[in-house]
């Protein structure tokens, strides 16, 4: 009888496909294609991003008040207009409400909240719907699976306060994949660790970045790719300096409404891609599933429920 992680794998690949033309589309994933423009500036992706999240009232709001708000002055506003193909702040902001009146009439009507418990929660539950939303094409993760699986080492890399999500993709990853390399400390040791993972034939790199986002990671990304190698991204932010050097990146809303960050959408972007990886190459998944669970056994790795 296969384990139930072995059914799992067996039982819920991904299957490629269109989208569904009735698919929703989110507002940040509307935005983010409104908004990828790869000359972006610093400030210019300030404002971006400060849209991107804040579109219901952003939307609203005069050049002025916008401005005040991400801290910039008006004509840097009117520079982001023009950058990202508008006549001017009036033809952006018409643009802004049409997205926002459409997200207020199709979405659900707003409920009271109760302590800031529950609206933390309430706040990971949008994060996932915008996930869900997200992956109503599931090409480009199964793409993505495939080159991480075939990558052989595959480096994960996470610093800092990504450190959690980096440690439980590469656990799992290690069921799958002959061979996960780790990478939880930066400076030279993460640079050794890149440039190894190359030397022995590796291709991909996931790389983990969550609020506060670390220069380290920055760098380490930097040396990644100068050594050839492809960086998968997985992060909160679809724009700004980590997103432009991955090849690839994975935008998933954090939740912020607590004193430290909560990681939902994240975890269950992880949880996609390492399926992904699992569809891959199934027989080497099943192969080394039985492995495990043969060892497991044999060694009473876990209590008998």
């Amino acid at each position: 009888m296969p384990s139930p992680q072995q059914a799992r794998a067996q039982a819920s690949a991904i299957t490629s496909g269109k989208a569904a033309p009735e698919a929703e589309v989110s507002p940040s994933s509307q935005l983010r294609t409104l908004f990828d423009r790869p000359r972006l500036s610093p400030g210019q992706r300030r404002i971006a991003q400060y849209l991107i999240e804040h579109i219901t009232e952003a939307a609203f709001l005069s050049i002025t008040d916008l401005a005040d708000r991400v801290g910039v002055s008006q004509p840097s506003v009117t520079r982001f207009a023009s950058a990202v193909g508008f006549s001017g702040y009036p033809a952006l902001r018409e643009k802004l409400q049409s997205i926002a009146l459409g997200t207020l009439a199709g979405g659900p009507a707003e409920e009271i909240r109760g302590n800031e418990l529950q609206a933390a929660v309430d706040a990971e539950i949008e994060n996932l719907e915008n996930l869900r939303r997200d992956l109503a094409d599931p090409n480009l993760v199964i793409d993505i699976g495939r080159q991480l699986s075939s990558s052989t080492p595959l480096t994960v890399l996470g610093l800092r306060i990504s450190v959690s999500l980096a440690e439980y993709f590469a656990y799992a990853a290690r069921r799958i994949h002959p061979d996960v390399r780790l990478v939880t400390r930066g400076g030279s040791v993460a640079y050794d660790a890149l440039l190894q993972s190359r030397e022995a034939g590796g291709t991909w790199v996931l790389a983990f970045s969550m609020p506060r986002h670390a220069q380290e990671t920055l760098t380490a990304v930097r040396v990644a790719r100068g050594a050839g190698l492809k960086v998968a991204l997985i992060t909160d932010l679809a724009l700004g300096p980590l997103a432009d050097e991955a090849d690839v990146a994975f935008a998933t809303g954090t939740g912020s409404r607590l004193v430290f960050d909560s990681y939902a959408a994240p975890g269950v972007m992880c949880s996609a891609l390492l399926q992904a990886m699992t569809d891959a190459d199934p027989e080497r998944t099943q192969a080394r599933l039985e492995e495990y669970e043969q060892v497991a056994d044999q060694h009473h790795f876990f209590l008998r429920d």
